[in-house]
């Protein structure tokens, strides 16, 4: 095997000064030493700190913060000093709210300059749209349940580890989920449900997921269980029932034996209903306990408005709604095209999206199970050519086959909302050998977290209009 070249000799718990010049996309403060790169999680730019090592790669080295000789004024205290550092979700806690709206175009730019698509230094960088209220956004807990020092505990994975954090409160999400979760895990405790153990592969509750609906105040709780046995269940329900019947659908979701999974294939009703629903951009949609729906409904009614704003579509023009969930872009751009096509590779998604083109009484929006790189051909093949696309990609961005399609068929009108800038960035190379990108509107959709949202306006460039 041959020899690692190392371009630098610093070692791990070593120390050395060092000044913070910028952020790195994950919100980790960025300084050199010794013409080395070094990351450091909880360092802001302009701050001086003595780092020292905790990890070294051959071009970087990895550092923590061990003295704070100069502090930035864009500090502020964490609003969860208990868990910040220890958990994901809050990475940028530390730092004030107008700096972490900046913070987000400049991860937007940083991942341009890295991949340099066509035109990259005159694209528009709007202003990142935030919230007034950055904290208890967050519509979804999915906490982990385990037993701590002889108690039942629920909380989050430590960063990069299994150990679990037990979290009394949390800030980012809605206090209806944390009091429904503090709730359950005492009355689990009380009751001696068996708790899942995961090294011995032995008892029953694994996690907690809760929903709230920011529309009609309901919740609904699933139990993620190791065995479709659920001890004490009856005196369960009912104790849930009678403290907290703002929870109006109980689910248990069936997932067995060891694995990185959260949900498993077999979901069943406890109590209640099947489903919750939520009214956004003015329809209603039912989710039920595995429907993927955004965390922060407020933002996401924002998004839905920047991207019809985008496409500005007539009503004798057809949209593609690619990656498209259980519907949620497309029946809200429903009312200004001819006609509506989805695709998802996801059945349960396809399925919700048919329901809630019902429940709304939608008659243009068609939905099909299949990959959008395979489906989009086969509609083209049979004279199906879209006015207009939107795509709204997992983070992985778009598929390489996709950006075939979308290359040959050259919808007119082009929207791409995308969760991660540096996929953004690379699909955008591709695309901008036949659109030009007219502006990037970043939007918040998870404060005091490094993540961003992005609506790309892209149009066509004349050469091929």
């Amino acid at each position: 095997m041959p020899e690692i070249t190392y371009f630098h000799d610093i070692q791990v718990g070593q120390r050395f000064p060092l000044t913070i010049k910028r952020l790195g996309i994950n919100g980790e403060g960025i300084g050199y030493y010794k013409r080395t790169i070094v990351f450091v999680k909880g360092a802001l730019p302009d701050e001086v700190i003595v780092a020292e090592v905790t990890a070294t790669a051959p071009k970087y080295v990895n550092a923590k913060i061990h003295t704070l000789r100069k502090k930035s004024p864009q500090r502020v205290e964490p609003r969860d000093a208990d868990y910040y550092g220890h958990v994901g979700g809050i990475e940028l806690e530390h730092l004030s709210y107008p700096a972490q709206l900046a913070f987000k175009v400049d991860v937007i730019r940083q991942s341009l300059e890295k991949f340099k698509p066509r035109g990259y230094q005159h694209y528009k960088l709007r202003p990142t749209i935030g919230m007034a209220e950055p904290y208890e956004y967050r519509d979804k807990a999915q906490f982990q349940v385990r037993e701590l020092n002889g108690h039942v505990a629920a909380g989050l994975y430590q960063e990069h580890s299994h150990q679990l954090v037990d979290l009394k409160t949390f800030s980012t999400q809605r206090p209806a989920t944390m009091q429904v979760i503090r709730y359950v895990v005492a009355l689990l405790e009380e009751l001696k449900v068996p708790i899942y153990n995961e090294e011995q592969n032995s008892g029953i509750v694994k996690t907690l997921v809760v929903r709230e609906s920011f529309s009609t105040g309901h919740l609904q709780l699933t139990f993620i269980t190791n065995s479709r046995k659920l001890p004490h269940k009856r005196e369960l329900l009912s104790r849930i029932h009678t403290k907290m019947p703002q929870i109006t659908s109980i689910m248990q979701n069936l997932n067995q034996g060891r694995t990185s999974l959260i949900w498993g294939e077999e979901t069943f009703n406890l109590a209640g209903d099947d489903y919750i629903t939520e009214t956004l951009s003015g329809l209603t949609f039912k989710l039920s306990a595995r429907a993927f729906f955004q965390l922060n409904p407020a933002q996401t009614a924002k998004m839905y408005a920047l991207a019809r704003e985008a496409l500005q579509l007539a009503p004798h023009e057809s949209l593609v709604d690619a990656y498209c969930g259980v519907g949620t872009i497309g029946l809200s751009l429903a009312d200004t095209a001819s006609e509506v096509r989805g695709m998802d590779i996801v059945p349960a998604a396809i399925a919700d999206a048919q329901e809630n083109t019902n429940l709304n009484h939608i008659d243009n929006a068609k939905y099909e199970v299949g990959k959008a790189e395979e489906l989009l051909p086969q509609w083209l093949a049979a004279g199906f050519a879209p006015d207009a696309l939107v795509v709204d990609p997992p983070r992985t961005g778009l598929d390489q086959a996709l950006l075939h399609a979308i290359l040959d068929s050259r919808p007119q009108k082009f929207v791409y909302i995308s969760c991660n800038p540096s996929t953004l960035a690379r699909d955008l190379v591709r695309l901008s050998e036949v659109y030009a990108v007219d502006y990037i509107q970043s939007i918040d959709m998870f404060p005091q977290t490094a993540r961003v949202e992005a609506v790309v306006r892209l149009e066509k460039r004349n050469i091929y209009r």
